[in-house]
């Protein structure tokens, strides 16, 4: 008989799954996501070599039922595959930890209640994260759980890269920049060195580029600057979220425009970006596909401002040695990269278009000032890491 952990990771519409060995063997036994959630959800689970497993009671999910209940299945359908092996502890991803959640934590339940403050800042997934833990508290009461939060990555900034300019009493109670994205970081960061070598602890930005994006600007490997701040909401076009925005757009919407504070959070994290410009689709593949001058112009801004704010995370950490592009559109899209790039010759960006249309690790030529790489992120094993660490 083994021992695994599960990591669970739990989005607004989805839940991506892994069951590793409670040994530093980094390959899942099985793994999968549950796609859909909320409308149609569909079920795609492997096994350690990728070949599709049987899907069970989950072949046919109902759209109505919601992240708790689909935990549930998901956890009885794991008791019927894991073989001769037992659970000993579960990994979730949470997106917001606040101030004083700065690293992976076990969760009980004063932990559980502190967590579910922060909603209201990540509304799109602190509750869908908490719904899974609270799932696994039901079903087996005593098992650990340990949380890995995104914002814990970026607590080695500096005050000044946190601070907004606030009244201090503001920012005294945690009105700050938190950022995000940080296990994709983390797991960056931990792998620079293959292939980077030295130049892995010099002037790094990481594109974490999705239907969620952000970037982060690194020196040793640590977190100096990024783009988002107090919420998820800040920083780069998104695919529904509007990114960085005049506050006092917020306020006209308000009180000339008479929408509630409800319909504007509708509108910035729901309605915006990509779908908002485009109004076609927030998918960057869709929007590929399409000839319509609004998919053409949804593109070149998230290019525009995908390059306007790296360039701006350049002078934080004074200058560029790597730029790495990962996530769902950062590792799939040649188009994507290409056109960023290209705004980033001056800064000595030199982007070899074969490699890039080949989806090659290294794409830029041999002679640009700037390493450009394409490589795949992996929260889970983050996760699955820290909670080896915590319930050894």
């Amino acid at each position: 008989m083994s021992d695994v952990i599960l990591v669970l990771n739990a989005g607004s519409s989805s839940i991506k799954f892994a069951v590793y060995p409670i040994d530093a063997d980094a390959t899942p036994v099985i793994r999968g996501k549950i796609a859909g959630i909320g409308r149609a959800p569909v079920f795609s689970p492997f096994d350690g070599k990728d070949v599709a497993l049987d899907k069970g009671e989950l072949s046919n999910l109902d759209g109505a039922v919601n992240h708790e209940a689909i935990v549930a299945m998901l956890l009885t359908w794991l008791q019927h595959h894991e073989g001769d092996t037992t659970l000993v502890a579960v990994g979730h991803r949470v997106v917001h930890g606040g101030r004083n959640f700065t690293a992976p934590a076990l969760i009980d339940d004063a932990a559980l209640r502190e967590l579910e403050q922060l909603a209201p800042l990540a509304p799109l997934h602190q509750p869908h994260n908490l719904a899974a833990i609270r799932a696994v508290a039901a079903w087996q009461a005593n098992l650990p759980q340990v949380a890995c939060f995104d914002t814990s990555f970026h607590r080695t900034q500096s005050r000044l890269a946190q601070l907004f300019a606030l009244p201090r009493d503001l920012s005294d109670e945690g009105i700050i920049r938190y950022g995000f994205h940080g296990l994709s970081y983390d797991y960056i960061a931990s792998i620079l060195p293959q292939h980077l070598g030295e130049r892995a602890d010099g002037r790094v930005i990481v594109a974490h580029l999705g239907n969620g994006a952000s970037m982060c600007a690194m020196k040793n490997r640590k977190s100096v600057a990024t783009s988002m701040g107090f919420t998820a909401l800040d920083g780069l076009m998104m695919g529904r979220r509007c990114g960085a925005l005049d506050a006092g757009v917020v306020l006209y919407l308000m009180q000339h425009k008479g929408m509630s504070a409800a319909e504007v959070e509708h509108l910035l994290y729901r309605k915006s970006g990509l779908l908002g410009v485009s109004e076609i689709s927030n998918n960057m593949h869709v929007l590929e596909e399409s000839d319509t001058p609004q998919a053409r112009e949804a593109i070149d801004l998230f290019c525009y401002r995908a390059a306007s704010v790296l360039c701006g995370l350049v002078s934080a950490i004074g200058g560029l040695d790597a730029l790495v592009f990962t996530a769902g559109i950062g590792e799939n899209s040649d188009h994507i990269r290409s056109l960023i790039c290209q705004r980033l010759a001056w800064l000595g960006v030199d982007l070899d278009e074969s490699a890039n249309c080949a989806n090659a690790t290294r794409i830029s030529r041999a002679a640009s000032q700037v390493d450009v790489l394409v490589v795949p992120t992996d929260e889970e094993v983050v996760i699955a890491t820290a909670t080896r660490a915590l319930v050894g």
